[in-house]
């Protein structure tokens, strides 16, 4: 991380439509619509390429390794490579034998697959009188936390409910992120309480930005999203965010807060490891 790096980020809060053919030519117009703003990281929101119900789900699937079914992972890589830009592609459904994943590809400036996050944390949930969802009815867990080194910084990655795991995201401080990206649609009920709450509890606790991008609410599905893609800075503040419309935010990320913040307030070095520890996998 270079001491003044800054660098603009996109994030492409997308109305879903049931055509997948129409939801890749939007993902690939509001890419290069963000890298003309200048925008040399762009984030694509969770399940872009379809309406979020399983029937689209299972429909709608790639796999990433047959050229015929995955249209959406080389619209991504092909929009990275001609704009030369890294692109955090959301989450589409990806098939992987029998099983189907909601899973986030990072594509490098040159189109090349840098990074694939399997979301971890599967959103189940039962709110009586208001909202009733099984996401694990659909989709398998992945088990595997995701750094990437790329052009414009160290980068975690989670999916939506991953957000509210604090443990993951010091995961990803720990293993050198100065960013976290959460492609993500929480439904209206959890967004209005949680969704800025959790982005600016991660970006405090860990000293990072954190940069969410969702749907927007007018989204073919039943599903109702809240929307609000943000930028959020290691202080907790609001870099920038939209409503629930339809919308591409350009904001700068500036790296040199990371480094202004940590030293002011040098919480990783007064951790009481004589207390307590913590251990991530792979460590």
């Amino acid at each position: 991380m270079q001491e003044t790096s800054k660098l603009k980020i996109g994030l492409c809060q997308l109305s879903v439509t049931s055509e997948k053919k129409v939801n890749n030519e939007k993902a690939r117009s509001s890419i290069e619509y963000a890298s003309k703003q200048g925008a040399k990281l762009v984030v694509l929101p969770e399940l872009w390429n379809c309406p979020n119900s399983s029937d689209f789900i299972a429909l709608f699937a790639e796999d990433f390794e047959d050229e015929e079914s995955a249209s959406s992972f080389k619209t991504m890589s092909q929009v990275a490579r001609e704009q030369k830009i890294i692109v955090v592609g959301g989450s589409v459904p990806e098939r992987s034998g029998d099983r189907l994943y909601n899973t986030c590809c990072v594509f490098s400036s040159n189109g090349e697959l840098l990074a694939k996050h399997r979301k971890i944390h599967l959103f189940d949930i039962n709110i009586e009188g208001d909202i009733a969802f099984r996401e694990s009815d659909t989709f398998a867990a992945g088990s595997d936390p995701t750094v990437v080194d790329t052009d414009v910084g160290c980068i975690g990655i989670g999916i939506c409910h991953d957000i509210g795991f604090p443990e993951l995201a010091m995961l990803y401080r720990d293993r050198g992120a100065h960013l976290i990206c959460y492609p993500g649609a929480f439904n209206i009920s959890t967004g209005e309480a949680l969704w800025e709450l959790e982005q600016r509890a991660r970006t405090v606790d860990n000293q990072l930005f954190v940069a969410t991008c969702s749907p927007s609410r007018d989204s073919a599905g039943s599903y109702p999203i809240w929307g609000h893609s943000t930028l959020v800075n290691p202080l907790g503040e609001i870099v920038a965010t939209v409503g629930h419309d339809e919308s591409v935010v350009v904001a700068e990320v500036d790296y040199s807060v990371v480094r202004i913040t940590r030293e002011s307030l040098p919480i990783l070095k007064q951790r009481r490891e004589d207390v307590y520890q913590f251990i991530g996998i792979n460590d």
